[in-house]
């Protein structure tokens, strides 16, 4: 995974870990029983008719889903569009095949975003990047000209859809200064692998001055 630059995507690459870690113990534990058996050939009618083990075997994974049942909820709110004061909008409309930008209530600047092929990064840099600021809440509203697109940017744990004749929206904050590289993630035609996204998040004051 790419390092996280936003609050929900830390959370949700720490929900990863710790599912990885609870994955490995059932996994451990399932596994040890099943060689134990296979090994010694241990075998007993009377443990499967046992009303205990069966007990066992049932309230063990409900305890296990109750410890997952929370984490998993709070992400869920986490991720839900939080009802804050935006700086400004970010207004993104796919094309085939690059995107083109409109930041409203800041800078009020337009750009059109293609692939810069003479760049030292292989297919993931443009010739004109997003510049917007750190530590401020921005909206994003994102649409497609012609088909469908995906705005995807692994490291802020975005991934919206362009749809033709809709709009979609999310409220996002990136934490520290970076440059951000993303792809379209919906198959959009020949050239689809050719329409890289990049932001490069500054401090306001660098912005504005």
């Amino acid at each position: 995974m790419q390092d996280a630059l936003r609050v929900t995507i830390e959370q949700i690459v720490y929900f990863h870990d710790y599912l990885i870690i609870v994955i490995a113990i059932i996994l451990s534990v399932v596994g040890y029983f099943l060689i134990f058996v296979l090994i010694t050939k241990t075998y007993s009618r009377r443990i499967v008719a046992d009303h205990l083990v069966e007990r066992v075997w049932t309230i063990l994974p409900i305890v296990v889903l109750i410890f997952l049942v929370y984490p998993s909820i709070y992400l869920l709110y986490l991720i839900d569009e939080s009802r804050v004061e935006f700086l400004c909008t970010l207004k993104v409309i796919g094309h085939q095949w690059y995107w083109s930008y409109k930041i409203d209530g800041l800078l009020n600047i337009e750009i059109d975003s293609y692939i810069d092929a003479d760049s030292s990064v292989r297919l993931i840099d443009v010739d004109n990047r997003v510049v917007i600021p750190a530590q401020e809440y921005i909206r994003a509203l994102i649409t497609s000209a012609d088909v469908l697109h995906s705005w995807a940017l692994p490291a802020l744990g975005v991934k919206i859809d362009a749809i033709p004749g809709r709009l979609n929206q999310f409220v996002f904050i990136v934490i520290m200064h970076s440059i951000i590289h993303g792809q379209c993630r919906e198959i959009c035609g020949v050239n689809h692998s050719f329409i890289p996204i990049v932001l490069e998040v500054v401090r306001l004051k660098d912005l504005l001055y």
